[in-house]
């Protein structure tokens, strides 16, 4: 890694750190924005309840009723939908799916879209919900619009960050909001279980304290292992000349394809049931959602693993796509060494991917649902319970982009060696 950084500081790679450069400007755009409130809206002040995980996820701008107070998590929700109906049951979408590059443009049009519109049927019910009764529609509408403009404009930040920066600029989004609350989440772990009236109180609550930070750090060194893991499946080439047949190529599978985004995809959607909570009247729906979709209760918590391992097997097979495998890897004359090509060896693939898929997805689950539990059993705050979730973003977004980073590194050099042999011949 610090040979990675290392490189990044030299003169040959100065395009790459302009990239970076730029990257670090925009999420410090995004934070600083985090604190901007929405005008009329500086007195609000009412609990969050578990819309504390939407809050998180944006950095704290929902406690500010900030112009970001949305975040992303419209744009997530729309793309969730979209997915949905790529899966043949809108023929439109599923031929889109079909149509390559061109038709991923015009899916991620619809999808930004679509998630303007959730992001203004959100921001009236924040506004609805924050603001009260006694504000007339005019006023909910102009804080409404403010905060879908306040979306609108994360959307084209991050697709500045993955077209001019280093890429994954929606998650790296999600990232920055995630690591500004962090030094909030300890400070307040640590005043909530360190007691200085006994010693008695601060021995044992300095130990809970120290258990805490012992599982977010076991957290993020599961998280780097299991990105790491994969299978490897060996492929054989029918057109390799005799002199290749004894090497061996090799198709790694990740056991957790699926990276981050079921955990948030799941987290966003329970985000969802928080709105709506907000913005019912009725106390019997209230109540309904507060049982059943509030991830720190039995229930909710439950819902909330089973949408995490839902979305684990949706997403890889949606991204992986076992039939488009089997048929690149004919048209490419390579086959599975005792697996007939063809329809034999996309099936072959979708045993592996939902084995893999398996062990990926409980991790996952494992990993969110862990410091819940923990946070019930010590009695922390909502704002502290999702340290798992926080932690697992984090770190999966931080290895996949410092990937990325790498791997833009080795492009480069390649490059320059290239022209370097070329000069060198002429």
């Amino acid at each position: 890694m610090f040979k990675t950084l290392k490189q990044l500081f030299t003169k040959k790679n100065k395009d790459i750190r302009k990239r970076v450069y730029f990257t670090l400007a925009v999420l410090t755009l995004f934070v600083i924005g985090t604190t901007i409130e929405v005008p009329g809206t500086q007195e609000i002040t009412k609990s969050l309840g578990f819309l504390e995980l939407l809050d998180v996820m944006g950095g704290g701008a929902l406690s500010n009723f900030s112009i970001f107070a949305l975040g992303v998590t419209p744009y997530i929700t729309a793309s969730i939908v979209i997915q949905l109906l790529q899966m043949d049951i809108i023929p439109y979408f599923a031929d889109l799916a079909k149509q390559g590059h061109a038709g991923r443009q015009k899916i991620n049009k619809i999808t930004r879209y679509l998630g303007i519109v959730f992001a203004f049927i959100q921001g009236y019910a924040m506004a609805y919900a924050f603001l009260g009764s006694g504000v007339d529609v005019a006023q909910r509408l102009e804080v409404a619009f403010i905060m879908t403009a306040g979306t609108a404009f994360l959307l084209w930040l991050g697709d500045q960050v993955s077209q001019k920066g280093i890429g994954n600029g929606v998650s790296l989004l999600i990232m920055a909001g995630i690591v500004s609350s962090l030094p909030g989440m300890i400070i307040t772990a640590f005043k909530q279980l360190v007691d200085f009236s006994t010693t008695n109180t601060l021995i044992s609550g300095g130990s809970t304290f120290l258990l805490f930070l012992l599982i977010c750090f076991l957290v993020i060194i599961a998280v780097i292992f299991v990105e790491g893991a994969a299978r490897r499946i060996s492929i054989q080439y029918a057109n390799k000349s005799t002199a290749n047949l004894g090497k061996q190529s090799y198709m790694p599978i990740k056991i957790n394809s699926a990276g981050v985004i079921p955990v948030i995809f799941a987290s966003s959607l329970l985000a969802v049931f928080s709105v709506i909570a907000q913005f019912s009247k009725s106390e019997g729906v209230v109540n309904f959602i507060n049982n059943y979709f509030d991830y720190t209760k039995p229930v909710g918590l439950i819902i909330y693993v089973v949408l995490i391992i839902f979305f684990s097997y949706f997403y890889t097979f949606v991204q992986m796509k076992p039939d488009q495998m089997a048929e690149n890897l004919q048209k490419n004359g390579g086959y599975v060494p005792g697996i007939r090509p063809g329809k034999d060896t996309e099936d072959y693939f979708v045993k592996v991917l939902t084995r893999l898929t398996t062990v990926g997805a409980i991790f996952l689950a494992a990993i969110a649902a862990f410091p819940i539990l923990i946070n019930m059993w010590t009695g922390l705050p909502r704002s502290v319970s999702i340290g798992g979730t926080s932690l697992l973003i984090v770190v999966g977004v931080t290895i996949e982009t410092y990937k990325q980073l790498e791997s833009s590194l080795m492009s480069r050099d390649y490059s320059i060696n290239k022209r370097t042999k070329r000069r060198a011949v002429r």
